[in-house]
């Protein structure tokens, strides 16, 4: 079979048919197993299956340089999927949170960094758009790099009512790299951005 993917993907959603969706579990987030057929590359319908899908919010996370100092701001909290991590639980991380209902992307990037870090957006660059894991959940985060000033920048911050509990770090890049290639940073959001900053850090600064 010849790959035509440079021409687009050959199936779309038409080419599945839901035949229900079953709620196994309603909290914050959803817990849903999914009755679906579709089509085969080899042409036809595949039999009746069912695929449990963790049904989320979409989601947004920043990383926030500050291009005068070389300097990348950071927040540190619990995560809740990482309790029997080997070294932590608590992680390291770009700002990030949840898309609510009438929120574009960027709304949800400014209203989070101001949350998480006490600080504003001067300007703000979409990077990319992706599922963390699509074979299970539903979820997709869009990320950005936030322009800040990181003077005065630091403390401890959060939504009371969240329970959020959030230190923020401004680490010199250099340190932000060594942490990387620990193994220190070991969560997507925070090695996708880095990689992107990675490659345009010099034409960033080169804009002072």
């Amino acid at each position: 079979m010849a790959d035509c993917f440079g021409e687009g993907p050959r199936f779309d959603s038409k080419d599945v048919e839901r035949l229900e969706d079953e709620c196994l579990y309603q909290g914050f987030f959803r817990l849903e197993k999914r009755h679906l057929r579709h089509r085969l590359f080899e042409g036809g319908w595949s039999e009746k299956i069912q695929r449990e899908v963790h049904v989320r919010h979409d989601a947004v996370g920043v990383l926030l340089y500050d291009v005068e100092r070389d300097a990348v701001v950071m927040v540190e909290q619990l995560r809740a999927g990482a309790l029997s991590d080997p070294v932590s639980p608590w992680k390291l991380e770009p700002v990030a949170g949840l898309i609510e209902e009438g929120e574009t992307p960027a709304d949800v990037a400014r209203r989070e960094t101001l949350e998480e870090a006490g600080c504003e957006i001067g300007e703000l660059i979409e990077l990319h758009a992706y599922y963390p894991s699509p074979g299970a959940c539903d979820e997709r985060v869009t990320l950005f790099c936030g322009l800040v000033d990181s003077r005065g920048i630091g403390g401890v911050h959060g939504v009371e009512t969240e329970h959020e509990d959030i230190k923020v770090h401004v680490l010199p890049y250099g340190r932000v790299w060594e942490l990387l290639e620990a193994g220190r940073l070991d969560n997507a959001m925070s090695l996708i951005t880095l990689y992107w900053l990675a490659r345009e850090r010099a034409s960033l600064r080169a804009r002072r």
